[in-house]
């Protein structure tokens, strides 16, 4: 779709339609837009494999390079493709049939003049293209397949196909009277892999550097915590695959996504990297440097592009790292009170309860002295039975899934109070303790229950 998609944007089209109808014998897809459609000549020549010499320059808009796009994505999905295109008023049709071509042992196109068959045509304007795709043998599954059975593949296939298109011609959904692209009538939101639309995002100054006589741009983003970002938006920008796959550079042809996704070798996914993206946008005048393929799906970095990434990768990742080690440098940072201590030694980390957090502090002390020890004893035993394991399976998967536990409210406010009457002993004021707890669980997350008894501790202070 998206290969076909690429010649209606060409062509100037404002609005794109894919329309399905599968529930039938003979299902069929169509890809209608309103660009500037072809005269007769110009359709035949679309219709012949290799219609453009790759070699060629390019118009700036322009998607295409090698004229097989049409050709090669349209038998990708079926054996039937009819192309119907008006212009200055006239509408001219073609059709490839493999059957036909199997049956004549001839590649011949045929030139219907009776139209009336062709689905949606009445939907199209005074300009523009239909593409239909019929015999949707690959598409459908292949076999004799019921035709639910085949209905319920093909639909799923153009449902998944959703997601692919919103993020591959995001930027001209974007812009100011952009391109409209529907699915059966339902208009598309465009999905921007750097959630510009979010204040949180930080963004390094674009840089821009010729080569090969045109000019490359790079720009770093990091996105937000999940925790700054709605879990909706937060799942769609992550995908079905999740942030740790999608982070890395997103490469643009004329404004058209390419590869995104990867690193392309310069350094490793991770979990503290799956923040960050990279655009490059290159023109479509350096298709052979970059190495784009026919399906404009794979891309190679040129040596010059690579050095000058690897000058600058440690410092694009910087960002993404700082956005988590900060969050967990606050959960063990010494002057907050950390539930938990965070231990580097050896070439090894550990983490152990912080026995000397006020509300360990003030329960021990209201025991007996022979069951101190033995409250002791089971605050380490929970430290050590840490399910290290299982945070390192979740936390590569689903990070933002994990929550800290919910406290009732008696235990909450036991450990609130203790640790109120705490920093009052150190001489905190009230608007640093405030600032103090605010950053680490468990108050961070019940915090407007935490104001509530700190502001009730406060004044039974005053009170007394």
């Amino acid at each position: 779709m998206a290969d076909v998609i690429d010649n209606s944007i060409t062509a100037g089209a404002t609005s794109i339609d894919v329309l399905t109808d599968t529930a039938t014998d003979n299902p069929h897809i169509a890809i209608l837009d309103d660009g500037a459609g072809m005269t007769e000549v110009e359709l035949i020549a679309a219709m012949r494999p290799g219609s453009r010499n790759p070699l060629s320059t390019r118009d700036e808009p322009d998607l295409g390079r090698f004229g097989l796009g049409l050709k090669s994505a349209s038998f990708s999905q079926c054996r039937r493709l009819t192309v119907v295109s008006r212009k200055e008023g006239h509408t001219s049709a073609a059709v490839w049939d493999l059957d036909y071509v199997a049956s004549t042992n001839e590649w011949a196109v045929q030139l219907p003049a009776d139209l009336s068959s062709v689905p949606h045509l009445d939907a199209l304007g005074d300009t523009g293209t239909i593409v239909l795709w019929e015999k949707l043998d690959r598409l459908g599954g292949g076999g004799a397949l019921e035709v639910d059975k085949q209905a319920a593949i093909i639909n799923q296939r153009v449902a998944l196909s959703e997601r692919h298109l919103r993020l591959v011609f995001h930027r001209f959904m974007q812009k100011r009277g952009g391109t409209k692209l529907r699915i059966n009538g339902r208009l598309l939101d465009p999905l921007d892999p750097f959630v510009l639309d979010n204040s949180a995002t930080f963004s390094d100054p674009p840089e821009t550097f010729v080569f090969s006589g045109s000019e490359v741009e790079l720009q770093s983003y990091t996105l937000p915590h999940h925790k700054q970002m709605p879990a909706k938006q937060w799942d769609d920008v992550g995908g079905p695959e999740g942030h740790l796959k999608t982070q890395g550079i997103y490469l643009y042809r004329a404004n058209r996504l390419i590869i995104h996704g990867t690193w392309f070798g310069l350094c490793r996914q991770s979990e503290l990297t799956k923040l960050t993206r990279v655009r490059i946008d290159i023109p479509n005048s350096m298709d052979a440097d970059w190495k784009i393929d026919v399906k404009k799906s794979s891309a190679q970095l040129p040596p010059i592009v690579r050095d000058r990434l690897k000058k600058v990768i440690e410092r694009i990742l910087d960002g993404s790292k700082r956005t988590y080690s900060k969050r967990g440098q606050k959960l063990v940072d010494e002057n907050r009170l950390p539930i938990w201590h965070r231990v580097q030694a050896d070439g090894e980390i550990r983490y152990r309860p912080n026995v000397d957090h006020p509300a360990f502090v003030n329960f021990a002390n209201s025991l007996p002295a022979e069951q101190r020890r033995g409250f002791f004893n089971c605050v380490a035993l929970v430290g050590a039975a840490l399910p290290v394991e299982a945070l390192q399976a979740d936390m590569a998967g689903m990070a933002e899934k994990i929550v800290p536990a919910q406290l009732d409210e008696d235990t909450l406010s036991q450990a609130v109070r203790a640790t109120v009457a705490l920093l009052r002993g150190a001489n905190k004021d009230i608007q640093e303790i405030r600032s103090l707890m605010r950053d680490v669980d468990p108050f961070r997350s019940a915090w407007d229950a935490t104001q509530l008894i700190i502001e009730d501790t406060l004044q039974s202070e005053k009170t007394i």
